[in-house]
């Protein structure tokens, strides 16, 4: 019999912002957090810019959601705004109450003022770091922290297939009751019953062929949140990182943002300085621009990179302020301190997600979503570096909050449906798999990228629903693997991304087009939001939510 488990909170994703929920909700609350691999690996571990927040005298929140506001190109919400920045210097109290090692300013008075950068966007130093490592600093603290609760459950190699809700049994209230988990080593799907349920399995940017991500991004909370009947916006503001490191090598390896924020200069392969040419910030530009323009100048001259130098700054300088990102050029045979290095740029950050309120609800009762799955307005068209590590702490305390004023009236969750193998069997197709992966991606990298035309768009949405129907159909027939349950999750944000890029008829932000290079400004911006048609999983076609439930 499939074994069940019950919990008052189940967290699905152990980055920065599922387990910063989990270490805020009381003792008393019995807590499981789950992970598809590791329970550290994600993009937080990966993260090396930092966290921005107001800790500088010098500096305000007012000024921090101006730049915010700026960045997020008229589609960034005032409030949300308003609230992460007057929450951040809270959010980092808690972390060095927790032993997260911030760098120091070695000259501030007894060493103790925190040494902060400047990233594209910023009109000031507000950025924390842990030297070029702050995700993994980060995320190596909360998960100590989150093994010393006795509260806490972890469970590594733990991939959820879908969410579970009253709507799919047939109960008369529709809420988030758990959802049904792959154990992978096992390879048995199990059912987790919780009371409250939170998406914390961050962004979609696997569903690119090159990618700063780690493999876990395969956007799998935006897709079952869309398959339980929430609505997801603004899945066409894909945020590209202008550097990630060009070489066969360095998979998905990024160059942190802080080095352009610390003097490091863009040039062409024949060391021709480029971005004042685009945008009077020139290598302090948000993303986008940058992007955009490292793209434009690629595909303009015919080559396959341009360069970042930074080799004018004293070599003892780089060191002490990037020495990962120094280690591993090492590791490949490029020297920072003595040349530019080759970059191009990838998938890094998807802006939209499930929709939310302050306090990280979705729509459907009893279901939160906290970090890159979720759309919470603060981001808008274009995500401000180091705003992202910010919104998972923040949100993550208010989802919390929440979730404890409200736990005593939410009745336990009765016996779930076990899952149904029993019109399933063991695929002898792997290929199938396998080849529609690397089609979806080059899809999605070809037509769907930096820059988009209606053509590239209609082209992408032909093979990604023909892609789903294969996928669906394979799916039913198969016993689940995590292979085929991340393909399925991104091929429905793949059929998001390109029906939300459809509907935005001008350039903005992150999403530029060819057909509408301007800004709209004929009327008001507007967040582009898909609904989920009644009684389907989303996407293009209508399946039957329940067949896989006894």
């Amino acid at each position: 019999m499939t074994p069940a488990y019950s919990h008052d909170v189940l967290i699905i994703g152990s980055g920065g912002a599922g387990l910063s929920l989990a270490l805020r909700l009381p003792a008393s609350v019995q807590v499981a957090v789950i992970a598809k691999g590791e329970l550290n690996e994600g993009c937080t571990l990966y993260a090396q810019g930092g966290i921005s927040a107001v800790t500088d005298p010098s500096d305000s929140f007012d000024a921090h959601i101006e730049d915010t506001m700026d960045a997020g190109a008229g589609l960034s919400k005032p409030e949300a705004v308003r609230f992460t920045v007057e929450h951040a210097p809270e959010a980092i109290r808690w972390l060095v109450d927790l032993g997260v090692p911030f760098t120091r300013h070695p000259e501030s008075e007894n060493g103790q003022a925190f040494h902060l950068t400047r990233e594209g966007g910023h009109s000031t130093r507000r950025v924390l770091h842990a030297a070029d490592a702050t995700g993994r600093a980060l995320e190596t603290s909360l998960l100590d922290e989150a093994k010393k609760r006795p509260n806490i459950t972890l469970y590594a190699d733990h991939i959820a297939v879908d969410l579970v809700t009253g709507a799919k049994l047939g109960l008369s209230e529709n809420r988030a009751l758990g959802a049904y988990v792959l154990d992978r080593e096992r390879q048995l799907v199990e059912v987790f019953a919780a009371r409250k349920t939170v998406l914390a399995t961050g962004g979609a940017s696997k569903a690119y062929l090159y990618t700063t991500n780690p493999d876990t991004s395969s956007g799998d909370g935006i897709a079952m949140a869309w398959r339980a009947g929430c609505r997801v916006a603004n899945m066409e503001f894909n945020q590209f990182h202008p550097t990630c490191l060009y070489h066969p090598e360095a998979k998905s390896f990024l160059l942190t943002e802080a080095v352009r924020g610390e003097g490091g200069q863009l040039l062409l392969p024949d060391g021709t300085p480029f971005m004042e040419r685009f945008d009077k910030r020139g290598n302090l530009a948000p993303r986008d621009i940058v992007a955009r323009a490292i793209d434009h100048e690629i595909k303009r001259l015919g080559v396959e990179y341009v360069l970042l130098d930074i080799s004018h700054k004293p070599a003892h300088f780089i060191k002490q302020h990037f020495p990962t990102v120094y280690a591993r050029c090492r590791e490949l045979g490029y020297d920072m301190t003595l040349e530019p290095i080759p970059v191009v740029p990838a998938a890094h950050y998807t802006c939209g997600g499930v929709i939310t309120d302050l306090d990280g609800r979705t729509d459907l009762p009893g279901l939160y979503a906290v970090g890159e799955v979720a759309c919470t307005g603060l981001h808008g068209a274009n995500r401000m570096a180091s705003n992202s590590l910010l919104e998972c702490l923040v949100f993550a305390a208010a989802a919390s909050k929440h979730i404890a004023s409200t736990l005593d009236d939410t009745p336990p969750v009765q016996a779930l449906p076990a899952w149904d193998v029993s019109r399933v069997r063991d695929s002898d197709e792997e290929v199938v798999v396998t080849h529609n992966w690397d089609e979806l991606r080059r899809c999605m990298w070809n037509y769907v990228g930096i820059v988009r035309t209606n053509k590239r768009l209609e082209r992408a949405w032909r093979r990604v629903d023909l892609l789903q129907q294969e996928i669906q159909e394979y799916y039913s027939n198969f016993t689940v693997t995590n292979d085929l349950l991340e393909l399925r999750n991104l091929a429905q944000v793949a059929a998001l991304i390109i029906r939300c890029a459809q509907q935005r008829k001008e350039s903005r932000g992150l999403h530029y087009t060819l057909d509408y290079p301007q800004t709209d400004t004929s009327k008001p911006p507007a967040d582009t939001i898909l609904t989920p048609p009644p009684g389907s999983e989303g996407g293009s076609k209508v399946y039957d939510m329940n067949q896989r439930v006894k």
